[in-house]
Formats: structure tokens, sequence, C-alpha cells
């Protein structure tokens, strides 16, 4: 287990990028950022918009590791900027595709199954800055379903690998 911390977490009940990002960025609302989420086992942060959503089952939690942000976006690293629902200091998150994980932060383990990256699309140039989104390339977080029941918090927390991402052939 290692130490880290929960820098924030974003639970956003609408889907706040539409259309094409040249148009510019919508208002992007403090209350999505909140000191605690709910999860549910298969189903995602309770409130968000992909909570119960069959299409995003192994996509419905994102993580985003905040020391992965390039130099000179890192004090950009804001979940509304991203879309990503937890950004996290002490782990480098994008190394565990295939793995499954826990983060506890005091009331029991969350365990997620890392499924795959998640891929800086167009609108990163626009919220984050031109070249945001190849800056961000392999190092844009994950997509995870979560395997449990449980609540995440800002603060500190501990990381576990329990299971490894098989080996590659």
């Amino acid at each position: 287990m290692q130490r880290v911390e929960i820098l924030q977490l974003l639970v956003s009940p609408v889907h706040r990028f539409e259309g094409r990002p040249g148009a510019g960025a919508p208002p992007l609302p403090d209350a999505d950022l909140v000191t605690a989420a709910r999860v549910r086992a298969g189903l995602g942060i309770v409130g968000d918009r992909y909570f119960r959503h069959p299409a995003h089952r192994n996509a419905s939690i994102t993580l985003m590791a905040a020391e992965r942000f390039p130099d000179g976006l890192a004090s950009a690293a804001d979940l509304r900027l991203t879309r990503r629902n937890v950004l996290l200091r002490g782990a480098d998150i994008d190394a565990y595709v295939g793995a499954t994980v826990s983060l506890d932060c005091g009331t029991g383990p969350v365990v997620l199954a890392v499924h795959s990256a998640a891929r800086p699309c167009a609108w990163m140039d626009t919220t984050l800055g031109p070249g945001a989104q190849r800056a961000l390339r392999a190092r844009g977080g994950v997509r995870c379903r979560p395997l449990s029941d449980g609540i995440l918090a800002v603060g500190p927390a501990l990381f576990e690998v329990v299971e490894p991402a098989p080996a590659r052939g």
C-alpha cells in the first residue's frame, strides 16, 4: 500500500462539453467539485452523468494523476477542465491499465478495475490551453469500473494494487 492524496473529486450531473471546442468552453460550475463521492459497484459515482449508463460501465469513473500534467499545465490541474472524476497525487495511475486497484479514504477500500486509458480530446486545447491534448497523450488518466461500493473523499488515502495487470506476451 502507498499513501496518496485525493486532491479533487468531480461529480457532474450533466455532460458539460458539447458542440465544437472552437466555440469556447461553457460555464463550469464550482458545485461539480465535491469533497466526497459515493461509489456503487458496477454503476459508478452516484449523481454523476455516467452513473448507471450501460455504455459506460467499464469507464464510469476516471482517475488522473496530478504529477502527470506536463510542465506549464500543472497549475491547470482542475477536474472541471479535464472532465475526470478523481485527481490523485502520489500514484502513477496511468501505469495500471489492466490492473485492479483500490483507494481507501478511511472508510474501507473502493476497488476499481482499470480498463483503459482516458485519452485527451480536442476540448483539452480549449480548456487547458493550446497543445494540451498532445501534451496529455499517455498521461490523461484512466477509465475504471467500480467493483465495490464505498466513499471517496478529498484528502489522504491509501492506494493498493489488488491484482496486477496481466503480463503482455
